[in-house]
C-alpha cells in the first residue's frame, strides 16, 4: 500500500521509556524504579485536583463543555488578555501541528535550533517543507538571524527555554531579533517550561500579553503538563492575536480535551500556591546535581527548567549510561538521537534524587573498570 511520499522523510517521536517496560524487560520492581525521563513533575498534582477528579468522575460519560469558557477566562485573567485570544490543546503538541498545517505545505520553510523540541520537524515534514536548523546546539540568534535573512522561513520556532537542553534566552535579546522578522513570518514561542525560567531569572520572563502586542504575527504556546503536574491529562494552550486564534480554530476538532482533562486544568490554575512550592523544590534540588556533575567533572549545561543535561564530553559514552541506569531502574533521556554525547534528567525528589546519585556512581564505577579490561 502506499501513503503519502512526505511520510518517508518522518521519524517516529519517541517518548521517555514507561514504567512498565522496565518492569517487562528488566525485572524491576515497580517500587524500585524512578522515571526521570519525561519531565513530569516528581510532587504529583495539587490535592485540589485530584479532589475535583474524584467529585467529577461520575461525568465521564458526558462530553466536555466544547466551549472551554472557565478555563480561558482563567487563563485569559492569568496572562491579561481576552479568551478570544486563547486556544486549548490536547497539550501544547496540538496547537503546533494547528500552527504548522495553517502555514506550510510543500513550499514552505520552518527555521528552528539544531537541538530542540523533536516534534516542530516531525510535524513540519509531514506538510512536506524544508526544515532549516541553526549549526549550534543552544539557541544561536546570529546564526537563526543569518540563515532567516539568506533563506527567509514561514515559521520560526523558539523554544524558551529549550528542551531536551535547558538554557534560555533573555527577552530582550529575543525581542530585538523579532523585530527583524517579517510580519508574515509567523513566530512560535514555545513556554512549555516558561514558569521555572520565570522563577529562576526575570530577564528570561516572555509575558504573553506583551509578546503579541509588540508582535503580532507571534504565538506564545504553554501547558499545563509540566508545572502543573498534568502531563497525563494533556492539557494545552495558544495566545495570539484574534485573527491568528480563529485560524486555529479552524483546525481544531471538537472535543479536543477530555471531560476530566479540562475540570484538572480549571482547578490547577487555582493553586497557584502549589506551583510555586514545586518549582521552588526543583531549583533546591536542581543545585544538587550541578555540585555532583562538578565533582565528577563533568559538564552540565546552565537550566532554567525541571531537567537538567549532564554532558560527559570524551569520558563515557551517554547511551551505555542511560541503558545500565535503566537496567537499574533509573529511567532517564538519553540524547544521542540529537547528536549529544548527554543525558537528560528530570529533577525528582529530594529522595529519588539522592537514590539516583548513588545508582549512577555505581554505573559509572562499573564502566570505568569496564574501560580498563
Amino acid at each position: 500500500m502506499e501513503f503519502n511520499k512526505v511520510l518517508d522523510n518522518c521519524k517516529i517521536y519517541e517518548a521517555g521509556k514507561p514504567i512498565e517496560l522496565v518492569v517487562r524487560e528488566y525485572g524491576v520492581d515497580t517500587k524500585d524504579i524512578i522515571k526521570l525521563a519525561s519531565n513530569e513533575n516528581p510532587y504529583g498534582t495539587s490535592p485540589k485536583v485530584y479532589k475535583k477528579i474524584q467529585e467529577l468522575s461520575k461525568n465521564m460519560f458526558m462530553y466536555p463543555d466544547d466551549s472551554m469558557y472557565e478555563l480561558k477566562e482563567g487563563l485569559a485573567s492569568k496572562y491579561n488578555v481576552t479568551s478570544s485570544n486563547i486556544v486549548i490543546g490536547s497539550g501544547s503538541d496540538q496547537i503546533l501541528d494547528f500552527v504548522i498545517k495553517a502555514k506550510c505545505n510543500e513550499n514552505s520553510k520552518i527555521l528552528m535550533s539544531k537541538t530542540t523540541f523533536a516534534m516542530y520537524e516531525i510535524y513540519g515534514r509531514q506538510t512536506g517543507c524544508k526544515i532549516l536548523k541553526t549549526q549550534d546546539d543552544e539557541h544561536n540568534l546570529a546564526e537563526f538571524e543569518e540563515i532567516y535573512k539568506k533563506e527567509g522561513a514561514d515559521i520560526i520556532f523558539l523554544c524558551l527555554p529549550n528542551n531536551p537542553l535547558g538554557e534560555c534566552l533573555d527577552r530582550d535579546d529575543v525581542y530585538e531579533f523579532l523585530s527583524k522578522v517579517d510580519k508574515n513570518t509567523l513566530i512560535v514561542v514555545d513556554g512549555a517550561y516558561q514558569e521555572y525560567a520565570s522563577y529562576k531569572d526575570s530577564k528570561k520572563h516572555i509575558e504573553p500579553s506583551d509578546l503579541i502586542e509588540h508582535f503580532p504575527n507571534a504565538i506564545y504556546l504553554g501547558t499545563f503538563s509540566k508545572a502543573y503536574a498534568l502531563g497525563g491529562m494533556r492539557v494545552g494552550y495558544g495566545i495570539a492575536q484574534e485573527s491568528v486564534i480563529k485560524t486555529m480554530y479552524k483546525l481544531r476538532p471538537p472535543f479536543n480535551i477530555t471531560t476530566l482533562s479540562l475540570a484538572a486544568a480549571i482547578e490547577a490554575l487555582k493553586d497557584e500556591e502549589f506551583v510555586s512550592k514545586c518549582i521552588e523544590l526543583n531549583f533546591s534540588e536542581m543545585k544538587r546535581y550541578e555540585e555532583y556533575a562538578k565533582q565528577k567533572g563533568f559538564s552540565y549545561i546552565n537550566s532554567y527548567t525541571n531537567f537538567i543535561t549532564l554532558k560527559f564530553d570524551n569520558k563515557f559514552i551517554s547511551s551505555e549510561v542511560a541503558q545500565s541506569l535503566l537496567e537499574r531502574g533509573i529511567i532517564v533521556r538519553d540524547l544521542t538521537g540529537y547528536g549529544v554525547n548527554a543525558i537528560r534528567i528530570t529533577i525528582g525528589t529530594n529522595t529519588q534524587n539522592t537514590k539516583v546519585f548513588q545508582v549512577l556512581d555505581e554505573v559509572l564505577e562499573e564502566l570505568k573498570k569496564q574501560e580498563n579490561l
